[in-house]
């Protein structure tokens, strides 16, 4: 089951026990679904080959999300990530604040407040 649950202005976060985004194409429902700025989803809501940059598939949704004026917060622990290339690539993400890589739901919220 997948609840959206609109929290304050525009910001909507995702809980589902399933991966919400399988394929890029997963992307357009999200972002026409709903009526938000910013969307946070679960770090195991997302198909694994996303935090493989080599396959491109980050990219992709990413730029779907910037195409769109879009934030998306992802949800989860990236601290002891082992890819050095994913490490920068949510480093710089961060620093940007359009999409972000946080480990709790309220730190997401306070930064797009």
């Amino acid at each position: 089951m997948t609840k959206y649950t609109k929290i304050e202005n525009d910001i909507v976060e995702i809980i589902s026990d399933n991966i919400v985004i399988k394929e890029v194409d997963d992307v357009f429902e999200l972002l026409f679904s709903n009526d938000f700025s910013a969307i946070i989803l679960r770090k195991e809501n997302i198909i694994d080959a996303f935090y493989d940059l080599s396959t491109g598939i980050a990219g992709e949704i990413l730029q779907k999300f910037s195409n769109y004026n879009k934030r998306l917060a992802i949800i989860g622990d990236f601290e002891n990530v082992k890819s050095q290339s994913l490490k920068d690539f949510i480093c710089e993400s961060n620093k940007r604040k359009r999409i972000i890589f946080v480990k709790t739901s309220e730190e997401a919220h306070q930064i797009f407040k």
